[in-house]
């Protein structure tokens, strides 16, 4: 804890802990944003590079359990049920991760944030796209495809995603279990990128180890409303956190 204090002043770091925790509730509610709350609240206190250092942990950990929350054969099985997804988003995202200087990131942002705003605009003004359970091939693949894309240049993954299973009206708790095993895979691999960048080191890491708590308890919170909305509110929820989401992605682009 004293090595803690002396890296991030006591008020600065319980103003971290509220915003893990804010994270987690809104992550165990619709499945997603706990990176982005906390990385733009975070930053407000501390630096970005220490902000991203303290995320990475808490993300891990509820991914896991967000995953796993059914147990392990309904993971696997969504995860076979995904797996043409899974596959070829990874793919893209390790070809674009290669391109990432040749588009500038204010415009790759605004490319992911417009869509997805006019998405969730036109979705919580009644006018639903549906795709169905089983939509053809080729659709799948070309979300995919963009998702992994974007990803790469942005590491930005997740908007799309929800997008893709919210279109298909995915049923709440397979809609955040597949979450929780596409951004869990992520989370592992952004752990090793760190370890290696020296963004996660004995320095960086009780802050993260702080954090587990806070962000911990939010998501069992968020995941007890979860449980006590039907399916129209939680789609609801997941558009409005989409829009935030979305409108957060425009606001950098324009911003530079």
């Amino acid at each position: 804890m004293e090595s803690l204090l002396t890296l991030i002043p006591l008020p600065a770091l319980v103003a971290c802990l509220l915003v893990g925790f804010l994270a987690g509730v809104v992550k165990g509610m619709v499945g997603f944003a706990m990176p982005m709350i906390m990385i733009s609240g975070m930053g407000s206190f501390v630096a970005p590079e220490l902000a991203l250092a303290g995320l990475i942990l808490p993300t891990l950990a509820t991914n896991g359990w967000q995953a796993l929350r059914q147990g392990p054969r309904a993971a696997i099985s969504s995860a076979r049920k995904f797996r043409i997804f899974l596959l070829v988003g990874f793919v893209a995202l390790i070809v674009s991760a290669q391109m990432v200087r040749v588009i500038p990131a204010d415009v790759m942002l605004l490319m992911i944030g417009v869509p997805i705003v006019i998405f969730a605009v036109t979705q919580l003004m009644g006018r639903q796209l549906v795709l169905g359970a089983n939509p053809s091939r080729w659709i799948e693949v070309a979300i995919a495809t963009f998702a992994g894309f974007i990803g790469g240049f942005s590491g930005v993954w997740g908007p799309p995603t929800v997008a893709y299973l919210t279109a298909l009206g995915t049923p709440k708790q397979e809609h955040v279990r597949v979450q929780g095993v596409i951004y869990g895979l992520g989370a592992v691999a952004l752990l090793g990128a760190h370890v290696v960048s020296g963004v996660v080191r004995a320095e960086t890491i009780p802050l993260a180890i702080a954090l587990l708590p806070p962000a911990l308890a939010g998501m069992a919170v968020g995941f007890a409303v979860q449980d006590r909305i039907d399916q129209a509110a939680f789609r609801k929820a997941t558009l409005v956190v989409l829009l935030v989401a979305g409108g957060n992605l425009v606001r950098r682009g324009l911003m530079g």
